[in-house]
């Protein structure tokens, strides 16, 4: 409903879903085809798919999901709704869904589909993600642009390996994510963004870390979830209370200050090889005056230097 209030109130900017979460039963994937398939209409061909397993207790416990089943149901659950959007009649014969031949409506605007994304934190997930020819949505909010590049690495070396993506075509755009502040003064932007980008990463690190603590309680392995653990330790371990402000801002961890600033802090992670670079601009109660000024300054100073 939301992404189709804002299409109906713009028309040049793209609509991605950051992310769609696949596996069962978040989203069946005829309700995901038709969903984006719809959305594709509206907009006149404006949707990114973006795609994801999630990576929290919260999320995975709270609906019944085992995390060794996420990533196969993942690429499965792809792999169904490319199957709707490109067939007249399609059939679904897999491990985690099944269909009889049906005709699923609407079809995407876009040809032969929308853009596919992948969503992933550990470096295993990069390389899944360009083997399977998907855009990689890397996840990275509190991380230097240089250790960005790292996993991105990853990703170009194994999207040149591709030979049967997920999707009908390849899709090799790297993007990542990074919080954002724009302000006509360095001292303004930092106290407005100081509570809230110090809380973000930290908070989105102990989530994480939450699936390791559920998967100890029930004596299980954390498979390719074994980059809970590592955020597990690192907070048990206080390094998660060292982050500030000022460690994001020295190592390029995040776009903050005036519109000069922000274009060099975004020039870092063009440098790291990000095409597509996401800009959280309410990580968490940054007052509204203060995201429509970081939007604006950003239009019309920071963008139209990557033009």
């Amino acid at each position: 409903m939301l992404y189709g209030a804002i299409a109906s109130r713009t028309k040049r900017m793209r609509l991605g879903y950051g992310v769609r979460l696949m596996p069962k039963p978040y989203n069946h994937p005829v309700r995901t085809a038709e969903s984006v398939a719809v959305l594709d209409l509206i907009s006149d061909g404006r949707v990114d798919f973006g795609t994801g397993r999630s990576s929290t207790r919260a999320e995975l416990e709270g609906f019944g999901i085992d995390p060794a089943e996420t990533r196969a149901m993942w690429a499965e659950a792809i792999g169904h709704v490319v199957g709707c959007w490109t067939n007249d009649e399609y059939e679904m014969r897999g491990k985690h869904w099944q269909m009889p031949p049906r005709r699923v409506h609407p079809k995407p605007l876009q040809q032969p589909h929308p853009p596919i994304w992948g969503a992933t934190s550990s470096e295993d997930g990069h390389k899944q993600i360009g083997e399977a020819g998907l855009g990689l949505c890397s996840f990275a909010v509190g991380v230097s642009p240089e250790e960005v590049k790292k996993k991105i690495d990853i990703y170009r070396a194994a999207v040149k390996t591709c030979r049967q993506p997920l999707g009908k075509y390849v899709n090799d755009q790297a993007s990542t994510f990074t919080m954002a502040l724009c302000a006509p003064t360095e001292s303004e932007a930092r106290d407005v963004a100081r509570e809230s980008f110090e809380w973000y990463p930290k908070h989105g690190a102990r989530l994480i870390g939450s699936l390791a603590t559920w998967m100890a309680e029930k004596k299980r392995e954390l498979g390719t979830y074994a980059y809970a653990a590592d955020m597990k330790s690192v907070d048990e371990a206080g390094a998660l209370d060292l982050l500030s402000l000022e460690y994001l801002v020295d190592n390029g961890a995040c776009v903050l200050g005036t519109p000069e600033q922000c274009v060099a802090a975004c020039k870092r992670y063009e440098a790291a090889g990000v095409d597509l670079l996401l800009c959280l601009v309410n990580p968490f109660k940054i007052p509204h005056a203060s995201v429509m000024q970081t939007i604006e300054l950003m239009g019309r100073h920071v963008i139209p230097q990557f033009r």
